[in-house]
């Protein structure tokens, strides 16, 4: 059985998807995108406040289920160039305290409404 993780503290969907769908004690996140829930909109700056975003809307699905990012066993990330890399690790590091999840990070042609990252995860309860 399958149940829908949906929280007002993080962006809606944008399609026919879930923030997150548990299910056999594990958590599938959609990818978040750096979009202030309280706007609707993208925050401003670069790429370390838009990854700075992307988690606080992860820390906020990952409540809703009553995790933490500890919680986050793998974790995908999107960027609009690979440059934006070492940046986006910076900030991506202060979110977790040295387990860090299995990771990859792929560079893509586009990502939904320009945004610079975006992070898919895994989360196990």
């Amino acid at each position: 059985m399958k149940k829908v993780i949906f929280t007002e503290k993080a962006p809606a969907a944008i399609g026919p998807y879930s923030q997150a769908i548990e299910a056999n004690g594990m958590v599938f996140m959609s990818g978040q995108i750096p979009v202030d829930p309280s706007t609707g909109s993208f925050v401003e700056g670069g790429i370390a406040e838009q990854t700075t975003q992307v988690f606080e809307n992860i820390k906020n699905v990952l409540a809703e289920a009553g995790l933490t990012t500890a919680n986050i066993v793998k974790t995908t990330v999107f960027l609009a160039d690979m440059s934006l890399f070492a940046e986006m690790n910076e900030v991506y590091a202060k979110y977790f305290d040295g387990a860090f999840p299995a990771r990859s990070a792929v560079a893509v042609k586009g990502l939904p409404k320009g945004a610079l990252v975006e992070i898919e995860c895994i989360v196990v309860k």
